[in-house]
């Protein structure tokens, strides 16, 4: 039988992130109960006895002294007892002075905390929500709030108001209440108007929500299977995602095929609406040997202005001339090196060629070539502009050359604006004014930045790409670095010796030997490369645990290092999943390197609590902050009554400290532990690797190759021998869906 209840959120006892499912603890007010079904009246009316209740059911982020009116039917659990299992519940305003200090020291009102609501209580008593909500002005009669605290404060109380009615209609549709409150950041009180005009929008305009959440969410609120919103929001995902795989097309009846299926719909009204994305320039379709290719608009234009700007530049003729022998020994001497055949190939066909491509494994002497380039270039009068597609490996760029390397964003003067998003200063009408470009980390460049860099880029002006084409492609689309080269039909310089200097050290001798299909040379004593053998995940687990926060700090102290577990040492893991994924091991690994406690304050963040001195990792591209995908800082700060995370960044222009508001914190994650992904363009003194058959379908060559090329001085692989096997003998490289090196070709 139905019965309601009323009253305060004393405690949250569980809660899920993503299903919203809750367990909590509910105060009974005297006027708690209603209807025949509550067991806990006496017969005049009067509360008996327990004076809490524990209730379960899908909630949105409920907060401790939340007031709140909850309907359902009790029901018995056979191991936690009595609870009310919630069907439908309201959010509402606290009536007592208690309830109404509760309810605003909770954090859920932006700029108050538990002083500033005591204060608040004690001035304005039981009319202090009727003061928030009809005259805010006054709060700055409080000690302690001035206008501008004042402004907020009133904009966050009402917002509060506005998504509790937001989240009843989406309630209505199933949307989880972690949604839902996404959904409401983005379009705040407009989010049931948005919604109704077309709910498809949120997957393109709602960062974590999907195609397939939001063809849920139109579905339940009668959107036709067959409707053409329908149909072509369910090609721009297929097509979305296959870029976000890599792709930068998808064959048509491939395409055709799973969007169909994917749907449930007939396979003609799906090709049907390809042709009709066509007319309208939305999509490209063009015919090749097997079939049709069906690309997204931008990614079938930058495909093919990348092949036509690269044959004009290696096509071009230059007033320059290859350095002599004399030239090269000088430029050599004064860096302090003598050029091998190989480097010394290099930097000739770097001046004479108005593109060149130069591709090698750690140790064999890019770097070098680089800054024989440069001194060259200083000897001639020309100017060199160094760039990389990160932070990371622009300020590792700068380090190794003794000149300023920059992203290539920051080269091509990127400006971001939110209304027109990312504007390219430079390109054909302001190219880049430089004699000599190079790019190094070129395996990082996608399709699209290569085709922004290739816009600002016109003759005389050379272009050299640098990079290890056996690394993982870039995470965007197109492996373009792999298609120049196998085009055939750009100078290609491969460097495949080893210097002295690096063939001591195992990392650079195991990296080629993984590169070759042979296993790595696992534990010589006093080496730079070890293998501690663990079968059981939970094991590994332990160990990475115990190496990272006691035995490896202590091992770089005997090595006359000041070891800092959070600069020094990375884990890189081939999965998010599992016991030993990303995800589980940056929950240990922030209980063993940063546990709770005096002067560290938390905030929730995506599933795993954020607190000062944690280690955390940008996840998306936020040009308003000029902070990327990838970047790596540490919490100097946590303000709860402001709702505000600051994180110090060691960028390519320095540390910089950049602040998030409590809505922005789905941006940043714990970095303790990251991806091999994750992990490109980026060096570490010391690499920690599980390397377990749990993670079989990831036991890949190129993704060991790459986990073992970030490290400087020290790699640990725990695992099993069985598992580094199986990733050294997989060679399965991405196939990725890109007719570049067909269109370098004129085929």
């Amino acid at each position: 039988m139905t019965v309601a209840l009323e009253g305060t959120l004393e405690r949250i006892t569980f809660y899920n992130e993503e299903t919203g499912w809750t367990v909590g603890r509910l105060r009974l007010d005297r006027a708690g109960a209603e209807g025949p079904g509550s067991p806990d009246r006496r017969p005049g009316g009067r509360l008996r006895g327990q004076a809490t209740v524990t209730f379960v059911g899908h909630f949105p982020h409920l907060r401790s002294g939340d007031s709140l009116r909850l309907e359902g039917e009790w029901e018995e659990h056979p191991e936690y007892g009595r609870q009310l299992k919630v069907s439908s519940h309201q959010i509402v305003f606290p009536r007592t002075i208690e309830g109404i200090e509760r309810y605003l020291a909770s954090g859920l009102i932006r700029g108050i905390g538990p002083a500033t609501a005591r204060s608040l209580v004690r001035h304005f008593g039981e009319n202090t929500l009727r003061v928030l909500e009809e005259e805010p002005a006054r709060l700055i009669e409080v000690n302690g709030i001035g206008a501008h605290r004042a402004q907020m404060i009133a904009r966050s109380f009402v917002e509060q108001k506005d998504i509790k009615e937001v989240m009843l209609f989406l309630q209505s549709v199933e949307v989880s209440p972690a949604l839902a409150v996404r959904i409401y950041r983005h379009y705040g009180a407009g989010a049931v108007a948005a919604l109704r005009e077309n709910p498809y929008r949120l997957a393109d305009e709602v960062f974590g929500i999907g195609f397939r959440t939001a063809d849920r969410i139109a579905l339940k609120m009668g959107i036709p299977p067959t409707s053409p919103h329908r149909l072509r929001a369910g090609l721009r995902h297929g097509l979305g995602q296959l870029a976000q795989d890599g792709h930068v097309f998808g064959p048509r009846e491939w395409l055709e095929k799973q969007v169909s299926e994917g749907l449930e719909v007939h396979r003609d009204l799906v090709s049907a609406e390809i042709d009709g994305l066509a007319r309208e320039g939305l999509v490209r379709v063009e015919n090749f040997e097997e079939g049709q290719a069906v690309y997204l608009t931008q990614l079938h234009q930058a495909e093919r202005a990348v092949a036509e700007k690269l044959r004009a530049l290696a096509a071009s003729t230059l007033d320059g001339r290859a350095p002599g022998e004399d030239e090269l020994a000088a430029a050599a001497a004064e860096s302090g090196i003598e050029l091998s055949p190989e480097q010394a190939t290099a930097v000739s066909e770097a001046l004479r060629h108005g593109v060149l491509i130069i591709t090698g494994g750690p140790g064999t002497g890019k770097t070098t070539i680089i800054n024989c380039l440069l001194r060259l270039c200083r000897a001639r009068g020309l100017s060199p502009l160094l760039a990389a597609p990160t932070g990371r490996a622009a300020k590792r760029m700068t380090e190794a050359t003794g000149c300023e390397a920059r992203t290539i964003h920051r080269t091509l003067e990127v400006t971001f604006s939110p209304a027109g998003g990312l504007e390219f200063q430079r390109g054909e009408d302001y190219p880049l004014e430089a004699d000599l470009v190079i790019i190094d980390e070129a395996s990082m460049v996608d399709l699209v930045l290569m085709h922004h860099l290739l816009r600002a880029i016109s003759p005389p002006t050379r272009l050299v790409l640098v990079g290890d084409v056996d690394q993982l492609p870039a995470v965007g689309p197109g492996a373009v670095l792999r298609d120049l080269i196998n085009s055939r039909v750009l100078p290609v310089v491969r460097l495949s010796r080893i210097f002295r200097q690096a063939s001591e050290s195992l990392i650079v001798v195991n990296a080629h030997r993984v590169n070759q299909g042979l296993m790595p040379i696992l534990n010589e004593k006093d080496r730079d490369f070890f293998f501690i053998e663990e079968a059981v995940p939970e094991r590994i687990l332990e160990t990475v645990i115990d190496l990272c926060s006691r035995r490896l700090p202590r091992r770089l102290a005997e090595w006359g290092m000041s070891p800092d577990p959070f600069t020094d040492i990375q884990v890189i893991t081939p999965m998010r999943r599992t016991v030993i994924g990303v995800d589980s091991l940056n929950a240990e690994l922030q209980k063993a390197l940063n546990p709770p406690g005096w002067g560290k304050a938390e905030i929730g963040g995506r599933g795993l609590p954020l607190r000062t001195g944690d280690k955390v990792m940008q996840i998306r591209n936020n040009y308003a902050k000029e902070v990327s995908n990838g970047d790596i800082g540490v919490i100097r700060g946590v303000d709860q009554e402001l709702g505000q995370v600051a994180v110090a960044y060691q960028g390519e222009l320095g540390p910089r400290v950049v602040v998030y508001e409590r809505e922005e914190l789905d941006e940043i994650v714990l970095a303790y532990a990251t991806t091999v992904h994750k992990s490109q363009g980026s060096e570490y003194p010391v690499v920690v690797m599980p390397v377990s058959t749990q993670h079989y379908l990831m036991l890949q060559r190129h993704l060991l190759y790459t986990a073992i090329t970030r490290a400087r001085k020290l790699v640990v692989l725990v695992g099993t021998k069985k598992a580094v096997a199986i990733a050294v003998r997989n060679n399965r490289l991405e196939d990725r869906f890109t007719r570049l090196a067909h269109r370098l070709r004129g085929s």
